[in-house]
């Protein structure tokens, strides 16, 4: 089993990571000649946090008590971090007890409820399914099936969008847009991570997905986050062809981080066309 420090990350090794994207004219400071590292210097995140370069370095280094609200935010504005980010960076700031995360692990609500499979069953014509943080697949109608993946003849196990995106040899050839879809599952999973950090199958997936892909351990070390709500989304089916959708999610209510993810063609567009022609085919089959 992959040990839980491969899923970790400290507030610490995440501040690194993100001054080093952050130039000194995007923070408005001058420049002061040749850098040995990209990015902002300690001393520069402290002044423009208004911290002192101590308290900073004990932040980097684990060796401060849980940062005031007032902190984060200004860490936020000063390393321009998106709404997705900052919930991360809390989430690493206030990491659970042990013991009550493992509880909270328990009791995240894995089960699906019948009402929301029969509802994205009952979707006709448009894809859709249900993910959790991991990106398990939970439940999925007939053309997500046919256009994704053959969620049914697959094991519970592999009905994981980031082990079909990571360790499906053919998932270049169904997902057009694979490089971005691989760094925004990889920032799911990192979100994930922050919340829910002793989670033991959160531990295994990223240890697979470690072992299985230098892609994916290369990102993983980017600490990259994303949270999925909109976009378009590129297919390609043996049938069909290529197919580009638009898909919005919905978080379902519960403890659990369900995701109702459906995805849309504009009426009359040679999308729309296509996912009539594959519910036919899906029909007769």
């Amino acid at each position: 089993m992959a040990n839980t420090s491969m899923i970790t990350s400290s507030l610490g090794d995440y501040l690194r990571a993100r001054r080093a994207l952050v130039s000194p004219a995007d923070a408005g400071l001058p420049e002061t000649g040749r850098r040995r590292v990209p990015g902002l210097r300690r001393e520069e995140v402290a002044e423009l946090v208004g911290l002192s370069a101590d308290y900073y370095v004990r932040l980097e280094q684990g060796r401060a008590d849980r940062p005031s609200d007032e902190v984060l935010d200004a860490l936020g504005r000063a390393l321009r971090l998106g709404p997705a980010e900052r919930a991360h960076l809390y989430d690493l700031a206030r990491p659970p007890r042990r013991a009550s995360a493992k509880a909270a692990t328990a009791g995240r609500g894995e089960a699906l409820r019948p009402a929301l499979r029969q509802i994205v069953e009952a979707i006709p014509v448009t894809p859709a399914l249900i993910m959790n943080d991991r990106n398990d697949v939970l439940a999925w109608n007939r053309p997500a099936a046919a256009l994704i993946a053959d969620f049914p003849r697959l094991a519970p196990p592999e009905r994981n969008m980031a082990r079909r995106i990571f360790l499906d040899p053919d998932a270049r050839e169904v997902h057009l847009d694979w490089d971005e879809a691989a760094r925004t599952t990889v920032g799911i999973l990192r979100m994930a991570a922050g919340r829910h950090p002793h989670d033991p199958e959160l531990v295994r997936l990223v240890g697979e997905l470690s072992l299985g892909s230098e892609t994916f351990r290369r990102l993983w070390a980017g600490h990259h986050v994303h949270e999925k709500n909109h976009g378009p989304k590129r297919f390609r089916h043996p049938s069909v062809g290529e197919v580009t959708l638009d898909y919005e999610t919905f978080h379902v209510p519960g403890a659990a981080h369900h995701l109702l993810v459906v995805y849309t063609a504009p009426p009359g567009s040679p999308a729309e066309e296509a996912l009539h022609l594959l519910g036919s085919l899906t029909a007769s089959e």
